[in-house]
C-alpha cells in the first residue's frame, strides 16, 4: 500500500469513528433552570453553569399590581442582558390558592379569551424579544382556574398561537397527578390538532423513582414533550423530610429518566427534548416545599454538583 493510499484510509477511518461516536453537543435533550429570582443570574455558581434557557412564571394580569409589574419587569429586564432564553409561561392570577382551595371570588375566575388575549398582546409589546411561551402553567392543578376546564385552556393556546406567530408554545402543561390522561385527551380534542409541544412536571416519577406518569403523557400526546418543571425535592412536608443527600440522587434521577426518553420508543408518541430544572434559589429551613439548587444565603447544594456534572453532557 502506498503512502497515499495509507493516508487516505487512515482519513477514511476517522471520518467514519467521528460519524459513529455519538456528540456531546449533539444530545436529544436540552437543559434548562426555572426560578423566580433575578439574582440567580449573578451567582457565580449558576454563571459557571452557561445555561441559557430559563423558565419563568408571570400572573396573567402581573401588569394590574404594581409590585408584581416590578417583579417581572426586573427578572425580564436582567434576562435580557444575560441574553437567555426565557419560557414565558402564564399562570393564575396570585392570591386565588389557599390552604389546598382556589376561591371563588369573581376576581379569581379564569380569565375570558378576549381578557387573555390582550394581556399576552400587552406582554409581547413590552418584551418582543421573548419567543417561547407557555399558554398556561399546571393547567390540571387545583391551583389553576382552568382545572377542569381543558376546553379554556386550548382556547388561550389557541388564541397565544395567533398572537405570537413563529413562537415556540407549550400547548398544555400539567403536573402528573390522576387526572392527567383524561385533561390532555379533552385537550387535543380542542387544539384542531395543532398542538406539538407538551410541558409535564413529573415530580412523582422523579422522586419516587418511577417512569409511569412520564410514559403516561409520551403515550397520549404527540410530539414533543418538555419536562417544564421538574427536579429533587430537599424538602415536601409532610411526605418529605429535608434530605440533602437525597436530592441529590434524584436529581441525578431526574437526568436518567430524561435520558431514557429522549429519543422516541415503539408504542410512545413523543419523546422529552426539553429539561427545566425547578428550582435554583433555595428557601429558609422549615418551608413546606424546597426544589433549591441552593442555599437561601446562594451557596450551592450537594444536589447543584450533580446537576452540573450531568447538564454538561447536554446543549445549555
Amino acid at each position: 500500500m502506498s503512502m497515499r493510499q495509507r493516508l487516505l484510509l487512515l482519513a477514511a477511518l476517522t471520518l467514519c469513528a467521528a460519524v459513529a461516536a455519538p456528540a456531546v453537543s449533539q444530545a436529544n435533550f436540552r437543559v434548562g433552570i426555572g426560578d423566580q429570582s433575578p439574582g440567580m443570574f449573578d451567582n457565580a455558581a449558576f454563571q459557571s453553569l452557561k445555561i441559557k434557557r430559563v423558565r419563568y412564571l408571570v400572573p396573567y394580569d402581573w401588569y394590574r399590581d404594581a409590585g408584581q409589574n416590578g417583579q417581572v419587569v426586573a427578572f425580564m429586564v436582567r434576562a435580557r442582558a444575560a441574553r437567555a432564553d426565557v419560557l414565558v409561561h402564564f399562570t393564575a392570577r396570585r392570591g386565588c390558592f389557599d390552604k389546598g382551595r382556589y376561591s371563588k371570588r369573581k376576581a379569581c375566575r379564569a380569565p375570558s379569551v378576549k381578557t387573555y388575549t390582550k394581556a399576552v398582546k400587552r406582554f409581547r409589546k413590552a418584551y418582543p424579544w421573548v419567543k417561547t411561551y407557555g399558554a398556561w402553567n399546571e393547567a390540571n392543578h387545583v391551583s389553576q382556574p382552568i382545572a377542569k376546564n381543558p376546553k379554556r385552556a386550548a382556547q388561550y393556546f389557541l388564541a397565544l398561537r395567533k398572537a405570537c406567530k413563529g413562537c415556540q408554545i407549550v400547548a398544555a402543561d400539567v403536573l402528573d397527578i390522576s387526572n392527567m390522561r383524561s385533561y390532555l385527551r379533552r385537550f387535543l380534542r380542542n387544539a384542531k390538532g395543532r398542538a406539538k409541544i407538551f410541558g409535564l412536571h413529573n415530580y412523582q416519577d422523579v422522586n419516587r423513582v418511577t417512569a409511569e406518569d412520564t410514559r403516561i403523557m409520551l403515550d397520549t400526546v404527540p410530539g414533543q414533550v418538555w419536562l417544564t418543571e421538574t427536579g429533587g425535592i430537599l424538602t415536601l412536608l409532610p411526605s418529605f423530610k429535608r434530605n440533602l443527600k437525597r436530592q441529590a440522587a434524584r436529581t441525578k434521577q431526574m437526568f436518567k429518566l430524561a435520558n431514557r426518553y429522549d429519543s422516541r420508543q415503539r408504542g410512545l408518541r413523543s419523546k422529552i427534548t426539553r429539561l427545566y430544572n425547578y428550582e435554583w434559589t433555595g428557601h429558609p429551613r422549615g418551608a413546606r416545599f424546597d426544589a433549591g439548587l441552593t442555599n437561601e444565603d446562594g451557596s450551592p447544594r450537594p444536589a447543584y454538583k450533580t446537576f452540573k456534572r450531568l447538564a454538561r453532557k447536554r446543549q445549555r
